[in-house]
């Protein structure tokens, strides 16, 4: 077990070898991390691959540290413990960039599991594919507590949109990512989205911008466990709502153009409409009417910081 504050890179590699990778996990006060922890201890089809685990913890204080290393000792995993305080995940998902030395770097989140294959699944993509990152699908685990709407229709789970047959943009609860493009770019989580959420959602879009190519792997599967407050129909539209507004930024920082912006603000001012009307017609039935409502939010993110509104925060 390594400990070390934020710090330096490693050196840039060009390579497409996935034969060592780093796997970062940001925890903030969240014991669920020794289960992802163990989940990593127990990966599958991954001989002869080099990985090392790097958790950066965003607390204030280091409380978690004797948890973390006792853990990873218990379960042989090579592990770096990185303190980035306090309470902006950006500080905390930037820290894993700098503490990160292998050609690969992943991220999971610290209140997930991976699956026995998660990591042979995306290095097998990564390999196979001429991508710069390769997302995972996340599959929400709901208590029997939770809305039969919300299981029914899936709500938490995450997987990849595909415009025109692409992939626009990342997450990164579960995804693997070629550390020099992130070194010569010099792409960072941008604080300011670190306490609102939607710094993946910026940093991939740059990522993209930058050319970056973003694959899938299917079967790199990892469980997200969900806690009932986020189980109720507010904190979804408030989520989307944000998510929307993410999207509005980057809209924003594509054009200058008042007119550009102006019509960007209309069609989302025009779907979010539609959305509406939509979750209107279908008021009897919980799931479908509440999945046109988070899309209306969504869009009225977006219309709202096309408008000039601030990001909300979530965290």
């Amino acid at each position: 077990m390594t400990i070390i504050e934020a710090g330096s890179r490693g050196a840039v590699s060009g390579s497409n070898d996935v034969s060592s990778v780093d796997i970062c996990i940001c925890t903030f006060h969240r014991p669920a991390v020794v289960e992802a922890l163990r989940s990593l201890s127990q990966q599958e089809g991954s001989d002869g691959v080099k990985f090392r685990v790097v958790v950066a913890d965003n607390a204030a204080d280091t409380a978690a540290r004797e948890q973390i290393e006792a853990t990873a000792r218990a379960l042989n995993l090579d592990c770096t413990y990185v303190h980035a305080p306090a309470r902006n995940i950006s500080i905390a998902r930037n820290a894993c960039l700098d503490a990160s030395t292998a050609e690969w770097l992943a991220f999971l989140d610290d209140d997930e599991i991976a699956s026995p294959t998660w990591l042979s699944a995306l290095r097998r993509e990564a390999a196979g594919g001429q991508w710069d990152a390769v997302l995972g699908p996340v599959q929400a685990v709901y208590s029997e507590t939770a809305p039969n709407w919300v299981r029914a229709g899936n709500f938490h789970s995450t997987r990849p949109v595909f415009v025109r047959g692409r992939i626009e943009t990342g997450y990164t609860g579960n995804v693997l990512i070629r550390r020099s493009l992130v070194a010569r770019e010099g792409l960072r989580f941008r604080t300011e989205f670190g306490r609102t959420g939607g710094e993946d959602e910026d940093f991939f879009n740059r990522l993209r911008a930058a050319g970056g190519r973003i694959g899938f792997a299917a079967d790199a599967l990892a469980y997200e466990a969900i806690p009932v407050e986020r189980t109720t129909l507010q904190w979804l539209l408030r989520r989307n709502f944000r998510a929307g507004q993410t999207y509005g930024a980057h809209l924003s920082a594509q054009s200058r153009s008042a007119v550009v912006r102006s019509r960007a603000l209309a069609l989302a001012a025009a779907k979010m409409s539609l959305c509406a009307l939509a979750a209107a017609a279908h008021l009897p039935l919980a799931v479908r009417r509440n999945r046109y409502l988070a899309r209306a939010a969504l869009h009225c993110g977006v219309a709202a910081r096309l408008a000039g509104m601030k990001e909300v925060r979530l965290y």
